[in-house]
């Protein structure tokens, strides 16, 4: 991707016609860069740090605990991540998991 050095906009590309050589123009001003020669560039892309993803067995042992009362065991502490399953303009749904190592009953709040 080539930018225009005047305004900035991304250069279109005009294929040859009549004669002339393919070259780049801007839609917006008049800036015009004729093309002589193959265009290449490389460039290193950089690899990002993922975060950790919720998912096994053991995923919700990592995620922070409230207090909540298990529906099953009554137990008066869970682990709880929320997550937005609906569109933008809904509020967010919180899942449980139990603390009591017996139980681990899973449920969401909506």
């Amino acid at each position: 991707m080539e930018f225009c050095p005047t305004c900035g906009m991304l250069l279109q590309i005009e294929p040859p016609n009549n004669g002339r050589s393919m070259r780049f123009y801007c839609p917006t001003c008049p800036y015009v860069c004729p093309i002589s020669g193959k265009i290449v560039k490389k460039e290193r892309l950089v690899k990002r740090e993922m975060e950790p993803i919720f998912s096994g067995d053991k995923a919700m042992e990592f995620a922070p605990k409230t207090q909540a009362t298990c529906p099953r065991c009554h137990h008066g502490e869970a682990y709880f991540r929320q997550m937005q399953i609906r569109s933008a303009d809904e509020p967010m749904t919180t899942f449980y998991t139990c603390c009591n190592n017996k139980c681990k009953h899973d449920w969401r709040e909506d």
